[in-house]
């Protein structure tokens, strides 16, 4: 590393007022840090050629950025998901990548919740009918007593079953390894997911997005659930093959589905998906909350005091580069 402060570019699609916290939480701990927020890809790309560190979500990198950043030595990603950066081709083999992790247990069970309420009790029929001003009476479903599987046993998950366990669910760890965890009823096998999800009348989706999880939900999974379950996904869009999620909602297969991230962010306005009866769909709002950034902040602290003491051993949430 040289002499110089290592500069810092941060990419943030956010709305102005909010868009610049992170620059201000950096400045406010390391004043002389050159650091540059940016809200469009275009801005990012034309930029990155000349800094050292790049911060984004790895959702908002949808194009090769990294090929001519040959100055780029550490990239952060503010989310537990590195997809969108790891997986660049363009991305330099000596780049240190880092990730933000222990923060998104709260939040992504609240949105979880949120979302097999709203199904359990048909919520949007009720906006439908306060919007038109319609008195709409019906019989809605519980939650207590179901059985909710969770894909993809981390952090999140480990937050996430005892709140379901509260509400009176049988929780299921759909795992290559079971464990002995808090909220957890039972465990069933990831590698024999037809029979693991048969039971199951939610399939909550956590698990990372990769190649080897691309589409692990698709229409012969989905056949094999129980008929009228419910998808909640809360992971990537990718782990789900839209079209055959579309069509078993079409075809009652499903009872419902709730996605909070989608295979094509933002979801285009004539995509057929927002068609698809019985579906929730948020616009990737599970780690959107108001105190975000001071609860990751000190992570980025800690990188950032490594990074300038060239000691990238001592970062956290280091992601191993193949």
């Amino acid at each position: 590393m040289s002499n110089s402060k290592p500069s810092i570019l941060i990419l943030l699609p956010w709305e102005e007022k909010i868009r610049f916290t992170f620059e201000r939480l950096i400045l406010a701990r390391y004043p002389d840090l050159p650091v540059t927020t940016v809200a469009t890809l275009k801005e990012a790309s034309e930029k990155i050629i000349d800094v050292e560190i790049f911060m984004a979500f790895g959702v908002a990198v949808k194009e090769d950025i990294f090929v001519h950043a040959k100055k780029l030595r550490w990239v952060h990603a503010f989310g537990t998901g590195v997809d969108g950066i790891i997986d660049r081709a363009g991305l330099a083999q000596h780049v240190t990548v880092t990730s933000t992790r222990g923060i998104h247990g709260a939040p992504l069970s609240e949105i979880a919740i949120l979302h097999m309420l709203a199904l359990a009790r048909d919520y949007p029929r009720s906006i439908r009918a306060h919007d038109k001003h319609q008195w709409d009476r019906f019989r809605a479903s519980l939650l207590q007593g179901k059985r909710a599987g969770i894909l993809g046993v981390g952090l999140i998950a480990e937050a996430l079953a005892p709140r379901l366990h509260a509400l009176g669910m049988h929780v299921v760890g759909i795992s290559r390894t079971p464990r002995d965890l808090p909220g957890f009823s039972s465990w069933a096998p990831r590698d024999d997911l037809k029979k693991s999800l048969s039971d199951l009348d939610y399939l909550i989706l956590l698990i990372p997005y990769d190649e080897t999880t691309h589409h692990i939900i698709n229409a012969e999974i989905i056949s094999a659930m129980k008929k009228g379950a419910y998808i909640i996904n809360i992971a990537r869009g990718g782990v789900i093959d839209e079209k055959a999620l579309a069509s078993a909602l079409h075809s009652g297969q499903l009872g419902g589905a709730a996605l909070d991230t989608v295979h094509k962010e933002p979801l285009p306005s004539d995509d057929p998906l927002w068609d698809a009866p019985h579906l929730i769909i948020t616009p990737h709002l599970g780690g959107f909350y108001d105190t975000y950034p001071e609860d990751c902040i000190d992570q980025i602290y800690t990188n950032i005091a490594a990074y300038l003491a060239d000691r990238p051993q001592d970062m956290v949430n280091l992601e191993a580069r193949a």
